[in-house]
Order: C-alpha cells, then structure tokens, then sequence
C-alpha cells in the first residue's frame, strides 16, 4: 500500500510539473511561461499565522490582501526598499470581527475569501462555510449580507465539505463572479442590481493535473474575467461573455523554486490581480515553512510581467 501510494504521489508531482513552452498554441488559445520579476515575503502583521487568500489592485496602485482566518479585515501590502519585503497594515475596519458577528448573530468564526471593489467603493468579500457574500461601504460604515437565492446553483454545493466553495469573486460589467472552489468547481455569475443568480460555467485549462480543478481567486481586468486554478498552477484569462478561454499563464516553476515545505503536492497559491502589465499571485501556505530548513512561515506575493505585453 505505501509504495502504490508512493507511485501516485510521483506521477502527480510529474503531472504538475509538466513544461509548456511560450506561445504554444493548443487548445484554441495561447499558452504562456511566466517568469518572477520580483518575490516578495509579507511580514506578519502581529508575529502571527498570516494565510493571503486574495488579492485586489486599487487604481491607486495599492494591494490588499486579507487572511482566512484570526480576523477578516483588508489589509494593504506596503512594500519595504527593495520590494524583498513588504509589511501588513490593516487598511479599514469594513470585516472587522465585531461586525461580522453583529451580522451573523453568532460568535461562530468566518472563512473568509476573495476581494472585490464595485465602481462606488463598495468592498466585497465571500464567506465559504456560510456561502455568504458581504459587502461594505467605507463612506458609510454599513455592512451587509447580499440577499442572493443560491438555488439555481445548490447542486455544486458539497454537503459533505464546508471548506469547498466559495473561494474568490470579481465584479465587472455590474456582475459578480464567485468561484466555487472544488468538489464541483464552478464559476456562478450573479447580476449586482437585482442579485440574482444568472448563469454558471466552467473553464478547463489546457495543462494537466492529477488533483482535479480548483479555482482559489478570480480578477477582473480589461473587462475580461481572470481566474487562478491553484492546481493545475496556471492563470486563465477568460472572455466573460462567451465564457471561452483567451490565454493561460502557467506559473508552476515559479510556485516550485519558493520550496514550501507543505508535505504534499498541493497547489498554494489563493490570491491574484493583474494589471497592464503584471499578474501578481500570493501564497496561502497554511502556516508551512518555507525552504528545507528555518521556520520561515511568511506568505509570499510574486509579480511576474506579462508575456503578452512584451
């Protein structure tokens, strides 16, 4: 038994590890290498845990991340001289605890995931175990559960694994993309006005994983939807109209060269934005340690430049 279990373990590891060449046309859509310009760890904000899972450029250029678990309040990434570093401070208090639980009606704790910003400067976060999407509005301090039927969607919602939906969200076009993260992956699409549940999809990447599709952040940019497969370690870009694949980035040397000591073959990466030209990714390494030796346990956020832009 060990050493079938063995064997698994090697064929996913060459699986995962695959090479695809720049600009490979397969699949209808261009394949592309990405390479890390600059590999930053985030330092923790109280000497604590810190698991990133999500990701959200501002137009002022900022970048907010938060943690899933301890608290859910945004947090900015401020980059240190160098860009070697960068400190957490907590950027407002929209999903601070005391509002979440005022909203819950309960002390049970949040899973909160994924970031998103509408056109007034409302923020958005997903709550996984309640499949809840909460919104605040930072002019007026109010927070709030959207009121959104799920019904249309339940079946791919585990009743077995609480920790298998909700993932990452995106809002453009006044939509708003949840990414159901595993078990059943796929990606709800919800009109904002009216907040109702419209279509659903599924988007494959052309490379192979033995672990099967999960989707860990989604990104609006350039009014085209961007979603992060932890597993198969690549970044679709998406035509959110015809919900058909335009390009996939495939950034699995990158995640390997940080050496994340997680003990199994398992993707880390949970966060994503793009702009112009860079596609930021950063780690929720679930407390592991970093490199073969040390107790380095810092997430770590990589800014790669955008083969398409070059």
């Amino acid at each position: 038994m060990a050493r079938a279990c063995f064997l698994v373990w090697i064929a996913a590891l060459l699986l995962v590890g695959c090479k695809t060449p720049n600009n490979t046309s397969d699949h209808g859509w261009l394949r592309h290498r990405l390479q890390a310009a600059q590999i930053t760890s985030l330092n923790l904000p109280d000497g604590r845990q810190f698991d990133a899972s999500a990701l959200l450029l501002l137009d002022s250029g900022e970048l907010l991340t938060m943690r899933n678990q301890r608290d859910s309040i945004l947090y900015r990434i401020d980059l240190l001289p160098g860009g070697r570093e960068a400190n957490l401070v907590p950027y407002n208090d929209c999903f601070s605890t005391n509002r979440l639980r005022e909203l819950a009606g309960d002390d049970k704790a949040f899973d909160a995931e994924g970031i998103a910003r509408d056109d007034q400067g409302r923020f958005y976060i997903c709550e996984e175990r309640r499949r809840w999407i909460i919104r605040c509005d930072p002019r007026s301090g109010k927070t709030d559960r959207l009121p959104i039927d799920w019904e249309p969607v339940k079946d791919y919602f585990s009743s077995l694994d609480s920790n298998a939906s909700f993932e990452g969200i995106a809002i453009g076009n006044g939509k708003l993309y949840i990414a159901n993260e595993r078990s059943s992956a796929v990606i709800i699409e919800v009109d904002l006005a009216s907040a109702k549940v419209k279509k659903n999809f599924v988007v494959q990447p052309a490379k192979s994983s033995f672990f099967g599709l999960h989707y860990s952040d989604l990104c609006w940019f350039e009014n085209q939807l961007w979603v992060l497969c932890r597993q198969h370690r690549v970044v679709l870009k998406v035509d959110p109209a015809t919900r058909r694949v335009l390009a996939e980035y495939d950034y699995g040397d990158i995640e390997e060269s940080l050496g994340y000591r997680t003990g199994l073959p398992v993707g880390l990466m949970e966060g994503l934005a793009v702009s112009k030209d860079s596609i930021w990714i950063v780690t929720d390494n679930n407390g592991n340690p970093r490199g073969k030796t040390g107790n380095d346990i810092r997430p770590t956020l990589v800014r790669c430049p955008r083969p398409d832009r070059e």
